[in-house]
């Protein structure tokens, strides 16, 4: 690690600021950059442009970064202007993305996901997206049209499971084609895999479910193709037990049990990390928010608080973790502190301030993003947020 500078390896840097390896990824520093959806390949092949090269490059003084969430297939779809993988333009796209992050010195890895029955007819022609079972997950998808309801989805047969595990596969291909340092798998919130490990959404009687063993099989079978292309100690998982919205996703005790015993299978596979979202301060579970869009407020030492349950995820898990829940410098470096993560992710801050590592090394303001761009336009409210000079 003699190549880190020195204020990073120092034994009085801040944590965030210490290096620290999670597999075969040796960061310099441990803040991680999350995924955040931006909604900016706004074109027909739902490719990264180079506009996207230059956000992601603006932003590789991060430890990690994680790319925002990546559709494995078309029938992963359920938001509009979000990119693939799946082809070879958009595999061409990705490989400007990290040709520019890696020419800025950075690090970053693929996070690829399948929206599932929380996706909409409009992204498929017409057709019922599908789910582990006919059961609506109530959610909203962002369609052509604006945001619409969810429908009662089809659930998938055996064939399509096989061919859904396929294109993680292939996406797992492709992002090594891309140049990526590693692959994330997104099974948190409402997506496919996380409808999978929901026994309110998954009432499948066959090798995918009828059971919380049954029903992390999915997941287990998507981690053993990505890392059969990648080697596990490049593979990623973001899981979020206490994600509590709606009717079908509750974080009562039985869903938590279930995610305690999912994390003791995880260990198994020694993963480069797990990304593991925790329940919003002072209340106990998750609000539904994304990564990207949460509020930025501090963790707390209260009895059902973040740090309770990440001191159980640790309790549960082996390998490295990657906190994720708004954090600020001052509660990321206190968790690091605690040792109850390895490293820890930011969204929103990231969004407006591009040189967010070199901000909380010198203890620079944190300037605020405008949400209305978040998940529109072009350059605006994306690249255009300046670093602070001289820092």
């Amino acid at each position: 690690m003699s190549d880190f500078p020195d204020r990073t390896s120092a034994p009085d840097a801040q944590p965030l600021l210490r290096p620290v390896r999670l597999g075969a990824l040796e960061l310099p520093n441990r803040v991680v950059m999350a995924p955040m959806t931006r909604a900016r390949a706004a074109n027909a092949e739902l490719a990264p442009t180079d506009l996207h090269a230059t956000y992601y490059a603006q932003r590789a003084g991060a430890g990690l970064i994680v790319s925002e969430g990546t559709w494995v297939s078309p029938e992963a779809i359920g938001y509009i202007n979000v990119p693939g993988i799946y082809t070879d333009a958009q595999t061409a796209g990705w490989t400007k993305v990290t040709e520019a992050v890696h020419a800025a010195g950075g690090r970053i890895v693929s996070q690829v996901g399948h929206l599932g029955a929380a996706s909409h007819p409009d992204h498929h022609g017409g057709r019922l997206p599908g789910g582990p079972s006919a059961i609506n997950p109530q959610e909203q998808s962002f369609t052509p049209e604006g945001l619409k309801d969810t429908v009662t989805p089809r659930a998938l047969t055996a064939a399509e499971i096989a061919t859904t595990i396929d294109s993680y596969r292939q996406a797992a291909v492709n992002a090594r084609r891309a140049g990526f340092d590693g692959m994330e798998i997104h099974a948190q919130g409402s997506h496919l895999l996380a409808q999978f490990l929901n026994p309110r959404l998954n009432r499948r009687t066959d090798a995918y479910g009828g059971s919380a063993e049954r029903r992390a099989q999915l997941l287990l079978d998507i981690v053993d193709v990505v890392s059969e292309v990648w080697g596990s100690d490049r593979v990623g998982v973001k899981l979020s037990p206490y994600w509590n919205r709606g009717p079908a996703f509750t974080a009562d005790a039985e869903v938590l049990a279930d995610y305690d015993q999912l994390l003791k299978r995880l260990s198994d596979n020694d993963l480069a990390y797990l990304q593991l979202v925790g329940p919003e301060p002072g209340t106990g579970v998750g609000t539904g928010t994304d990564s990207g869009t949460g509020t930025d407020s501090g963790a707390d030492a209260g009895t059902d608080g973040p740090l309770a349950a990440f001191a159980r995820f640790r309790a549960h898990y082996r390998g490295a973790l990657v906190a994720n829940l708004g954090f600020t410098r001052e509660s990321g470096n206190d968790l690091l502190e605690r040792r109850l993560a390895d490293a820890v992710a930011f969204g929103v801050p990231f969004i407006a301030n591009p040189d967010l590592v070199d901000r909380f090394a010198h203890g620079h303001l944190l300037a605020e993003g405008d949400r209305e761009t978040y998940y529109a336009g072009g350059v605006e409210g994306y690249t255009d947020y300046p670093a602070v000079s001289g820092s």
